[in-house]
């Protein structure tokens, strides 16, 4: 028997190089029959202990000095990707030929200008599921990469992250040994840089030997995960991986797709969703920010299991740069102008994605991270709407480099035409620094960010994309139930005042129950012209300002539209200049 089980494998290794080009993001029905026979591959080269010290995992927001991709299948789509990574750090290429792969980009119109290759065997062009994760010791230390066992029988591309290390002269610690083994996939997990991960509980499923703790204890000694949150799995999303309905945009923002009520995956995400913001906050200890886009139905009007899983939330952020599968699409605009609002600085670009779709993923499944050596650390909780305006407003962080910080400074401003007041950040601790910005009067917009410098001269920005990105808050005079014990008994959207207005004009609503918000204006023919409120809200009484130094809005008449646990209302308003 134990003899057939390896004459069996090795037909699989064979089978698997032959068709590698074609294979998709979910198993094969052959890939089915022999998963159970399928025996990992483990070499000498490789370090199956943890990192030595504690190991902080890299948020995809962070510093990247690579990305790499497969040159495979779909070629056409990697050509532009490529293209657009280039412009913003190294493009690493995994394939066979390098000089085939730069006549294709050169006849794709792409230059050559920030690329390296890697001649490495591989099955599939899915190296975000295979490939490597980035983690630095002490938070900001040595680059490490953080591997697993691959949720698939393809055995070249589970070596893919030892050639990678090597690549960049960087330890790998894989998780591949018991009692340490862990099998995982990276469409399935994501991560806020601050000790919290998300996945499925598909990872429970495929590492039904262990318990969760056990599983949590791998995650915490690899990854250095404080806390592990999983979902359960959606009906419909075939392969579980949580990147084809969410997405972390920052430590406290997350991107989460949205179905028409009670439609395909709808109600699994929506009571995702709910069981995430009833249990969990930011790693600051604050409620998350949630933006809502649009799942997108196919061509003909229909969603899974009736169509392929259209997503724009499998989406890569590399440095200042968001590229965003779209399909040729109405809701595309859409999609990418929810982008642009929630990610202020980043250079936002569609790459249609419609010919790879129907093989279960897009541009996050075949692209992955590298990144950078001595990292300059900004940790911030960005400053929330507040009724504050007779004293200052603290911002405060912690910032981190292994050679020390020379400076700290916060730039703001309450109108984006006018340039930026600058702030230097105070000392207080050897990583924690603070700055205060002066009390502002009602219906004022603030727009700031951090910028510090290291001792050998490197200086970084939170966010990365300053100054044209920012962090930003409302002076709004809000009230809720936490801080006046009024709990509303209905659902209400109640007209603005003034109206007719100019500058700013007040909006109160009410809502009855703990849920998620959105307060949007639109103009006359029903476009989105701004988004005053979309976030999950406790129950109580609230205001929204609305002020024309912050939002580009002409004279004439407008509505907005309130939409909370199955309400919604709307009512028009009228802007005179």
């Amino acid at each position: 028997m134990k003899k057939f089980v390896l004459f069996l494998f090795a037909i699989l290794f064979v089978s698997v190089s032959v068709y590698s080009q074609f294979l998709p993001n979910y198993l094969t029905e052959y890939e089915k029959k022999i998963y159970p026979y399928y025996i990992p591959p483990v070499g000498n080269e490789k370090d199956v202990n943890p990192p030595y010290n504690p190991v902080r995992t890299i948020a995809e927001w962070e510093e990247n000095q690579a990305v790499m991709v497969t040159w495979t299948s779909y070629t056409s789509i990697i050509a532009q990707i490529v293209d657009y990574i280039q412009d913003e750090c190294i493009c690493l290429i995994i394939c066979t030929d390098s000089n085939s792969v730069k006549s294709q980009l050169t006849s794709f119109g792409v230059p050559l200008t920030n690329l390296a290759f890697l001649i490495k065997p591989f099955n599939s062009v899915w190296n975000r599921d295979y490939g490597q994760w980035n983690g630095y010791t002490n938070e900001i230390d040595s680059l490490k990469m953080i591997d697993w066992i691959y949720n698939r029988p393809r055995p070249s591309d589970d070596q893919i992250p030892v050639y990678v290390a090597q690549f960049f002269n960087v330890p790998l610690h894989q998780a591949i040994t018991s009692p340490n083994d862990l099998t995982h996939t990276g469409g399935n997990f994501m991560v806020d840089g601050h000790g919290t991960g998300f996945a499925s509980k598909l990872i429970l499923q495929e590492n039904s030997g262990k318990t969760e703790a056990q599983i949590d204890t791998i995650a915490k000694k690899y990854l250095g995960l404080n806390r592990f949150i999983k979902m359960e799995t959606l009906p419909y999303d075939g392969i579980h991986h949580i990147d084809m309905h969410m997405k972390l945009l920052d430590e406290e923002t997350l991107l989460v797709g949205q179905y028409p009520t009670g439609v395909s995956d709808g109600p699994q995400i929506e009571a995702n969703l709910q069981y995430v913001l009833n249990n969990f906050q930011t790693c600051f200890g604050k409620p998350y920010k949630v933006v809502r886009i649009p799942q997108p139905p196919s061509s003909s009007g229909q969603y899974p299991p009736n169509s392929s899983y259209f997503t724009y939330t499998n989406s890569l952020i590399v440095n200042k740069t968001v590229l965003v599968p779209i399909y040729g699409f109405a809701l595309d605009t859409t999609a990418l102008r929810i982008y642009r609002q929630a990610m202020p600085g980043y250079r936002v670009v569609g790459i249609n994605c419609s010919s790879m779709i129907s093989a279960s993923g897009a541009i996050h499944c075949i692209t992955k991270e590298i990144g950078i050596v001595n990292p300059v650390f900004i940790s911030h909780s960005g400053l929330r709407n507040t009724n504050v305006t007779s004293s200052p407003y603290e911002v405060k962080a912690r910032i981190k480099t292994k050679t020390g910080i020379a400076n700290a400074k916060v730039y703001w401003r309450t109108d984006t035409l006018n340039p930026y007041s600058l702030l230097n950040m105070t000392q207080l601790t050897a990583d924690t620094f603070r700055a205060y910005i002066p009390a502002q009067s009602l219906n004022t917009k603030v727009y700031y960010y951090i910028s510090a410098t290291s001792n050998n001269s490197k200086t970084i920005t939170k966010p990365l994309t300053a100054p044209s990105g920012y962090f930003t808050f409302t002076i709004s005079n809000t009230t809720s139930a936490e801080n006046n014990g009024i709990i509303p008994q209905d659902y209400r959207l109640y007209q603005n005042y003034p109206n007719p207005f100019n500058p700013a004009t007040v909006i109160k609503y009410q809502i009855p129950k703990d849920g998620l918000v959105s307060l949007k204006v639109y103009d006359v023919l029903g476009r989105e012209v701004a988004v005053l409120v979309n976030e999950f809200k406790k129950s109580g009484l609230y205001e929204a300002a609305l002020s024309l130094n912050s939002e580009n809005l002409s004279s004439g008449m407008y509505f907005y539209r309130l939409n909370s646990g199955g309400f919604s209302d709307t009512k028009k308003f009228v802007i005179c200049k």
